[in-house]
């Protein structure tokens, strides 16, 4: 038997009235979705449990299966995890954005989706400068870093400071979500400390003079320390695989035991590789028997709120990753592929909502359940709801 999760991140989202009053999902021709709503069992799953904010850790670990209440400890830990860093007792690990300041306002939760490259020139840069043997920077992809501070002293103030993700305050004073509490004093000056020095860097006036956004302050937040997860395979039963261009997406595998596939041309946005991701999932299954993927363009979308291309990122996503696999597995009796966003990502809020998401799910031993499309209100009109997220991975190989 083999189980395939298809996770278009962000997906879901609100009626929009430059389609009629559909949602992007309503709107987009994704006949592959559709095919899997309709033969096969379609919800809703909460995959937020209440008192969470809704981010991707939180939601993502929901769908592979680990309650969030027991197991979530922070998102820096599992992108901490992903890229080798082992975290002490007295660690603590943040999630390190290079972000673009306009006007004292959060202008670019990305710095222009800076590249890689670029991006880690700065992060040694800030290593460093600000760097000592209790603070370490990271360089990740794209705009998504890390900063580990090493130091017992500070581990539980920095643990309890209240912080704000950077892509929920685009176009916000950054004066009014800054972090705040305990330990609020040592990461704002470093935030201030990073912008003095960014802002002269050779690598920002190159990018300024190319018309793009530069990475001139660094935003922290995501806080976590070390925690342990019981093995997938413990767990469920099955080896497998995750793919995805994120580093926390590959750290949650990575901390559960999942192989990493990493896929050339992967990118986390909109050019990314859909059809290499669909090709090996499919290649990884001739050993393994789970694959999880993710493709994370739909939510930059809906963060960009740029309605267009958040329509062209499902059908992408439909067309070249679900299509795909879909046309190798269907033929064949022992499989299970199951759909679904992690959350909602509307354009018109541009961030994250708790609101349950619309799975679908088709394969060996699932009965049809009346769904004639897969999208928020046809998921909703089956009257199958799972309250507890955690427990949708369950009932797809268990049950």
């Amino acid at each position: 038997m083999k189980y395939i999760v298809l996770v278009g991140d962000g997906m879901a989202d609100y009626p929009v009235s430059e389609l009629g009053g559909k949602t992007p999902l309503e709107a987009a021709k994704i006949p592959n979705m559709d095919y899997i709503a309709k033969g096969g069992r379609t919800g809703l799953v909460h995959t937020v449990p209440n008192g969470f904010a809704p981010a991707s850790d939180v939601a993502n670990l929901s769908i592979i299966g680990y309650d969030p209440a027991k197991y979530y400890s922070g998102r820096g830990p599992l992108e901490a995890a992903n890229m080798g860093i082992k975290l002490g007792p007295d660690d603590i690990a943040f999630r390190c954005n290079l972000v673009t300041i306009d006007q004292e306002k959060m202008a670019d939760y990305s710095a222009g989706h800076i590249t890689s490259e670029e991006a880690a020139t700065l992060i040694k840069y800030l290593d460093k400068k600000l760097g000592s043997d209790k603070i370490k920077f990271y360089p990740g992809v794209s705009y998504r870093h890390l900063m580990i501070v090493r130091d017992a002293s500070l581990k539980e103030a920095l643990r309890a400071a209240e912080c704000v993700p950077p892509h929920d305050i685009t176009g916000m004073t950054i004066k009014d979500h800054i972090p705040k509490g305990e330990g609020a004093k040592f990461l704002i000056k470093m935030m201030e400390d990073s912008r003095a020095l960014l802002a002269g860097h050779e690598v920002n006036h190159v990018r300024i003079d190319l018309k793009e956004n530069p990475a001139d302050m660094i935003w922290l937040w995501g806080q976590g320390v070390e925690t342990n997860m019981p093995k997938f395979k413990e767990k469920f039963g099955v080896a497998g695989s995750v793919i995805s261009a994120v580093d926390l997406i590959k750290g949650i595998g990575k901390s559960i035991g999942l192989d990493v596939i990493n896929v050339p041309g992967a990118t986390g946005y909109y050019d990314t590789n859909y059809q290499g991701k669909a090709k090996y999932a499919i290649d990884s299954l001739k050993e393994k028997d789970f694959v999880f993927v993710h493709v994370e363009a739909p939510d930059e979308a809906g963060h960009n709120g740029d309605l267009r291309a958040k329509v062209t990122a499902i059908e992408n996503f439909d067309r070249f990753v679900v299509g795909a696999i879909l046309e190798n597995f269907k033929k064949q009796k022992d499989f299970r592929i199951m759909v679904l966003p992690d959350h909602n990502t509307p354009v018109s809020v541009r961030t994250h909502t708790s609101e349950p998401v619309p799975f679908a799910m088709i394969g060996k031993g699932i009965d049809p359940n009346g769904a004639q499309a897969y999208n928020e209100t046809a998921a909703k009109a089956t009257g199958l709801v799972f309250e507890h997220g955690h427990e949708l991975m369950e009932y797809l190989i268990k049950n």
